[in-house]
Order: C-alpha cells, then structure tokens, then sequence
C-alpha cells in the first residue's frame, strides 16, 4: 500500500503511476483472476482447435485465437476489476484511497493503466501460444490489434465500474461471472456471431461482439475494422457517462 501514499507535491501522472502498479500486482497475485483471464482462455483456444465443432472456416486457429484475445481482454478489464472494486467499495477501501494524493480521477485512472499492462501481457502469453499452435496472424493485423485491445479495455473496464459503483457486492460477483459466460458463449466475443444462429445481426452491435470481431477481421488480414472500432466507441462513451452519473464510492 506504501506504493499509493505519495505526497501531494508529487506530479500526478507518477501518483497514477504508483496507484497503476499496486493495482496490476492485485491482478498478478489474485490466483482466481489468473484463471479467468489467462488459464480459462488458453484451454478454451486448445479446445476450440482441436475440436470439429462448431464449424469453422479452416484453418479454425484462426479465427480461435483472436476471439480468446478478445476474451482475455474482457476477463480482466470486465470481470476480475468489476469484483475487485465492488468488494473495495463495500469495505470502505474505495472512499478511503480517493482520499490520498492520487485523488478519485487518479484512482480510477490507475485501474484503467493497471488493466492495460495486464491486458498486454495476457495478450503476448496467449498469442504465443496462439502461435506454437499454428497460428500466423496478418502482419498488418499485429499493428492494429492493441487499438482493439485499448477501445475494449475502455469500454469494458466502464462496464465493469458502472456495476460496482451502483450494485452489492455480493451482487456484482454473480452477475459479472454470468455475463463473462453469456459474452463468450453466446455474445460474439469468443466466435463469429455467424455460429450463433441468426444473432449475427444482434451480436455485432454488443461490445462483446463488436471486439471480437475487431480483433478477428485485424487479425486474418480482413482489413481495418472500422464499424467495430466505431462500435466500440460509442459504448465507452455512453458506458463512462453512465459511470460518472452514477458511481458510488461507498455502500
């Protein structure tokens, strides 16, 4: 905790720079986040390799790799930061460290930093992976994936504060671990919204779907993903209008 209690002399862009390194060693310690964001995704991409089903385009590493990309992405900047920070709001940790230096923008600030770098590292474990299994994704695809990882660390880590800012936390744990499952299962995050049957058309509009989709149309050489980006947009912006609105910083 010492890493967050800077002086107020200090400029705020290191004061966020501490808040963002205490908070990505949470994540890195919390070994129930770990499997959700890192050994979750990496057996569902085995899995999704080596199984016939459901029909793919071949190669299927293909487009599997990118939807767990995207997957890992929502992991932790949706699930592991909406549980963490519910459960700081309800012990009073929240209200409490928005009093330090680094202030209540720098706090959140911090997350939102802390979420990236473990996004990017999450990202280069599992592309690796991704790779020794046969994966040779589009050289221009490699450049565009972290716009795509960036917007959905924005729109999801919204997502993530607008749930614990206004529910229990007790409420927020259920709920984030179902729509975790309901996004990959059936939200366009982990497959084409084309094996859902007929939600195609639904799925692309979500920001589950809208990242999957920028993360597989970068990655197969697909070109620039233009709509999702823009989809994307959209959804951080209306999601963090909705936070400042209504975030609490206590129960």
């Amino acid at each position: 905790m010492a890493e967050t209690t800077l002086s107020p002399a200090e400029p705020q862009g290191r004061r966020i720079l501490a808040q963002a390194r205490f908070e990505a060693e949470i994540l890195a310690r919390n070994g129930e986040q770990l499997l959700v964001s890192l050994v979750l995704p990496a057996l569902a991409m085995v899995a999704l390799i080596a199984s016939p089903y459901p029909d793919l385009a071949e190669p299927r590493v293909a487009l599997v790799v990118p939807g767990v990309l995207a997957l890992a992405v929502v992991s932790t900047a949706f699930t592991g930061q909406a549980i963490q920070t519910a459960f700081d709001r309800r012990y009073g940790v929240l209200r409490l460290l928005a009093t330090t230096p680094v202030g209540s923008d720098g706090l959140l600030a911090g997350k939102a930093v802390a979420v990236a770098v473990v996004a990017l590292v999450q990202l280069v474990v599992l592309g690796a992976l991704g790779a020794a299994l046969g994966w040779r994704p589009d050289l221009l695809g490699l450049l565009l994936a972290p716009v795509s990882a960036a917007l959905g660390v924005w729109v999801f880590v919204s997502l993530a504060l607008l749930l614990a800012g206004a529910l229990r936390a007790e409420a927020v744990l259920a709920l984030a671990n179902l729509v975790w499952v309901l996004l990959a299962g059936v939200g366009g995050l982990l497959l084409p919204g084309t094996t859902i049957g007929g939600l195609d058309a639904i799925v692309r509009w979500l920001p589950s779907g809208a990242l999957g989709d920028a993360f597989r149309d970068g990655l197969t050489g697909s070109g620039v993903p233009l709509l999702p980006w823009a989809v994307l947009v959209v959804w951080g912006a209306v999601l963090s209008l909705a936070v400042v609105r209504t975030f609490r910083w206590r129960d």
